[in-house]
């Protein structure tokens, strides 16, 4: 389930989604606003690009969004009925909660958007797409 092949492999590791070799990210996670979603171009390791249509990534708005309701549920679920705060301190956790885990929510957005669309190819199959003309 989280081995090589699969695309949970690719996302819980940032992994190129085709090959499962090359990292997504140029930079590890980090809070550094410019660094957070910086992708490299192509796939060190087997040369997918990265950005396959200006403005690709906009669709990863809405796996971000999907992300953050579902966090939110959670974390109010949590301090609400487990811990037994008040709304407005359920509220103030939410805030702080989503604030601390936006830049993984944003990684996680984006590297769960390419898989939708891309799959992973043995080495076999990289071979033979390296050696046709395109």
């Amino acid at each position: 389930m989280f081995g090589k092949g699969s695309k949970l492999y690719s996302i819980f590791r940032n992994k190129c989604p085709r090959c499962h070799e090359g990292d997504f990210f140029k930079h590890k996670i980090s809070f550094n606003p410019k660094k957070v979603t910086k992708l490299h171009d192509n796939c060190p390791n087997c040369d997918l690009k990265y950005m396959m249509e200006p403005s690709f990534y906009f669709g990863a708005m809405y796996v971000n969004y999907a992300i953050a309701v579902a966090l939110f549920v959670v974390v109010f679920i949590i301090a609400k009925i487990l811990i037994g705060l008040s709304i407005f301190e359920s509220f103030i956790a939410i805030i702080l909660v989503s604030l601390v885990l936006t830049p993984v929510s944003l990684r996680l957005s984006r590297i769960v958007w390419i898989n939708l669309f891309v799959s992973y190819k043995k080495k076999k199959e990289l071979n033979s797409l390296r050696k046709e003309p395109a």
